[in-house]
This record gives structure tokens, sequence and C-alpha cells, in this order.
């Protein structure tokens, strides 16, 4: 199948890119860069400079590549940053998202699946969290990709857009040539790296009185890799109508056994301080993914938090400036 991949040039974009490859599709990457890196593309995938909210450019690429099907990443995606900055969320991740609808229904592109996220749920009532658990966004981030699942739902209702929305919980860990490179960084596993590595700060616990077993939050990290093959499965099971699947382990791990499998790994000690808590932090945070692995088979080959913290140390001390561009 021809796949135009949106923010394939991202963390988790550019890792769907080499699933998609690997497993036979023919792939486009379509990104404007602003926190991709075009060095995360695969050579000899073509690569389209383009920002979603662009509807002509985007429907001249989908014809122009006679592209079948779309999985769409393009998203700007700090829940923090998207508290203080709303604007920017709803004309990037709502606006974009519409542009690009519009541009495949001008060039006939009938099938989509759609980065979704773990912050529709807010604050859970009960872990593991089920697809139809209430949907209660704390952030202007989660608003934003809940929106787009109910238009997703309208269009398929009304034009036929075959759809499916993955809600991702924490992605981690790295693929040999693909890893995390985020400006700044905010996501816990490669700050922890980056600390034992001397080039950021000690990392901070915000919080250590939560009720968890050890007094710190416990969050479902992912494997990027078990998250690409989560897409793959998805765009081949594509049907009339739509599906919402969360993608997570189903276990959970604390702040400090974070901590404590950074220094298993890399063999050093992890720089520490201690903070209060932050607004907002829910204790406890685990997916339910039974319903993907009814549906299509998928369940993490990664599931082992030393395994994903190995792997994303291994990208750590190769690229410790991030890419090259």
């Amino acid at each position: 199948m021809r796949v135009l991949v949106t923010g394939g040039a991202g963390y988790i974009g550019s890792a769907v890119t080499r699933g998609l490859a690997a497993a036979g599709h023919e792939v486009v990457v379509l990104d404007n860069l602003i926190t991709g890196h075009r060095a995360a593309v695969p050579v000899g995938v073509p690569f389209a400079l383009v920002d979603t909210r662009n509807t002509s450019e985007m429907c001249r690429t989908m014809q122009t590549y006679r592209i079948e099907a779309v999985v769409h990443l393009a998203a700007i995606s700090q829940v923090g940053t998207s508290v203080r900055e709303p604007r920017l969320y709803f004309d990037n991740n709502v606006r974009g998202a519409l542009s690009l609808l519009d541009a495949m229904l001008d060039a006939g592109v009938g099938k989509i699946v759609f980065s979704s996220t773990a912050a529709v749920y807010g604050d859970p009532d009960q872990c593991p969290i089920v697809e139809s658990a209430a949907t209660r966004p704390k952030s202007p981030y989660g608003d934003t990709k809940l929106f787009i699942e109910a238009v997703l739902a309208r269009y398929g209702e009304a034009y036929g857009l075959a759809h499916t929305s993955l809600r991702y919980f924490n992605a981690a860990g790295a693929l040999a040539d693909a890893g995390e490179d985020h400006r700044p960084e905010t996501h816990l596993i490669p700050l922890v790296l980056q600390a034992v590595l001397g080039t950021a700060p000690p990392i901070t616990v915000f919080g250590e009185d939560y009720p968890t077993h050890d007094g710190t939050c416990v969050r479902d990290y992912v494997h990027v890799a078990d998250l690409a093959r989560a897409h793959v499965l998805a765009l081949d099971a594509l049907s009339t109508g739509g599906r919402v699947y969360n993608l997570g382990c189903g276990g959970g791990f604390t702040v400090r056994e974070v901590l404590a499998s950074a220094g298993r790994v890399t063999g050093r000690t992890v720089p520490v301080v201690f903070g209060a808590r932050r607004d907002g932090d829910a204790a406890e945070l685990i997916a339910s993914s039974t319903l993907i692995g009814q549906d299509l088979g998928w369940k993490p080959a990664h599931p082992a938090l030393d395994d994903i913290v190995a792997s994303a140390w291994e990208w750590a001390q190769t690229h410790p400036n991030g890419y090259p561009d």
C-alpha cells in the first residue's frame, strides 16, 4: 500500500516509517521539520517538506505519489506547553488535522490511522484504563486529540472514511538508527540518561508521597518499536467504520523504578534531586491493551523496563547530540 506518514521525521513517526517499509508498504514522509529531523527519515524514503495546514500542497503530494492511506502523527505534544499556549495547539493539531482530512477527500484517500493519546482520559476513575473509560482531558493537548477522534467518527459516517485511533501511553526506547531528539527534551527516560551522561541537570523527582508502593508516580511505558508494529497492524486491518485502541504494556513502573533501571543498565549513578508534587500529575496511569490484542493480535514484544532503557541508552551514547541536522 502507498502510505503517507505525516510527522514521519519525528520520534514515533520515524519508527513507524521504518516499520511500514519493513512490512512492504511504499512510504512517503510529510513533515514541516519544526520539531522533526530530516536525518530521522530513512535513506530512500521520499520526503515532502509540507505543513499539514497547507491543504493544497498536501493534496498535490497525495496525488503525485498516488497515496492510498495516511498515518497521521504530525502534532505538537507537550502537555504543559499546551496549557500555557493553547492557541498553538488548536492551530497546529486541530487546524492541521482538518486540513489533512480536506486534502484526503480532495485526493480520494479513504483510510487513516490517527495518533491519539492517553491524555484524552485525564484522571482515570480506575486503572488499568480501558477504551470505554470516561474521556476528560485536563489539557488543551488532550482536547485537540479527542476532538479529532470525534471528527473522524463523523467523517466515517458521512464520507465512508475508514479510521483507527491509537491512544498511546508513554512511548519510550529507541531503534538502532532512530531515537528521541526533542528540543527541549521533556520525557523522563532520555532526561535520566542525559543526566547520567552529564549533558543535562540532575533529574528532579516531583513528589515522594503518592499512594504507590514507593511514593512516586506510576506510568505505563511502551517501546517505540511496539508502537510502530501496532500502526502496521492497524493500517492492514482498516475497513469501513472506525476503531479506538489503547497502546501500553498493561503494567507500570514508578519513577524510582525507572531511575533504578537506568542505574543497572548504565552501571552509573543517576544524579537525582527531590521536589514537591506538580499540579495535575496523577498517581497512576496504566493502559489496558486487551482490545487491540484481541482484535489485531498485538502485544508488546519489549515489555521489560531494562530492555526499553537499554535501547534508549544505546541511542544516547551513539547520538549524544541527537540527529546531526
